[in-house]
């Protein structure tokens, strides 16, 4: 499956996507976008649009901001302002109807899209949700998303990399601590070199999409969306607590996915995704 790369010219600069695939995804919209989690880009979500595009096409924005998008203009966006960028995109590559699935900052911005443009979507899987506040928002808010500013002796460089590496072993990346470790373990290093990669390029804007999704409101948004929607999580996904308590208020439900590293787990995701299909629609 080969994956392709562009821009597109939108009013706040330019957008970088990833698409694959083409005609009509799961016979009911224009395409599926997949929307990445922070810090990085679509560069994370390279093995799942290969795996979906069979299906139809699959298109895979960076986050405005984030790895090869140019930021938007406000100092301190929120979550509506990704999506009303994301609403740029779709005007720019011709896109009537989608389906939507993101991932934590993603799937913020999934909800969002559907809430601003409902004649547009079709259905969003909004995959692992946060739910900060109180003190707790304003640590994250203080300690999760750091600067990295550039210096002469490449000490910035080694923050960004334990950064990137200590998000992997931690859950919050910077309590290193026995009670915030988590079992994952580390990905092989070309994934985890790709992470530094990827937030190098956007060192100065990526924590702009990270605090816009710290401070999202998924129970007063969510019961907005009209669309029909999935909520999930992986079962070791550090935010799954968050996600299924999110679910339960608002009474979506949970629908959870098995560990990341499960053998079955992009197959149960891609079957999630198409549980928004109409079962008439010859999917």
């Amino acid at each position: 499956m080969i994956i392709r790369r562009a821009f597109a010219d939108l009013p706040h600069g330019q957008m970088h996507y990833r698409h694959a695939g083409e005609g009509c995804f799961a016979g009911v919209a224009d395409a599926l976008l997949v929307l990445h989690p922070s810090p990085v880009s679509s560069w994370q979500m390279v093995r799942m649009v290969e795996g979906l595009a069979p299906l139809g096409r699959v298109i895979a924005p960076d986050t405005a901001g984030c790895g090869d998008s140019d930021p938007l203009p406000q100092e301190a966006p929120a979550i509506t302002d990704y999506a009303a960028a994301l609403r740029d995109l779709m005007d720019a590559l011709g896109l009537g109807r989608v389906l939507v699935y993101g991932m934590h900052t993603g799937a913020a911005i999934a909800a969002e899209l559907a809430i601003l443009a409902p004649d547009r979507v079709a259905g969003v899987v909004a995959d692992g949700l946060s739910d900060f506040h109180g003190d707790g928002l304003e640590e994250v808010l203080t300690h999760y998303a750091p600067p990295f500013p550039a210096d002469l002796d490449g000490a910035g460089l080694a923050r960004l990399f334990q950064f990137c590496r200590d998000q992997f072993l931690f859950f919050p990346w910077y309590a290193r601590s026995g009670a915030a470790r988590r079992d994952t373990g580390l990905p092989p290093p070309d994934d985890l070199y790709g992470w530094v990669g990827e937030v190098l390029k956007a060192r100065g804007s990526y924590a702009r999409a990270y605090h816009a999704a710290f401070r999202w409101r998924g129970r007063e948004r969510l019961p907005l969306v009209a669309c029909p929607m999935v909520i999930t999580c992986g079962a070791n996904d550090p935010l799954y607590a968050a996600t299924e308590n999110v679910a339960r208020d608002t009474g979506v439900g949970l629908r959870p996915l098995p560990r990341f590293d499960a053998p079955d787990y992009a197959v149960a995701r891609r079957d999630l995704i198409l549980a928004l299909v109409p079962p008439d629609s010859g999917a």
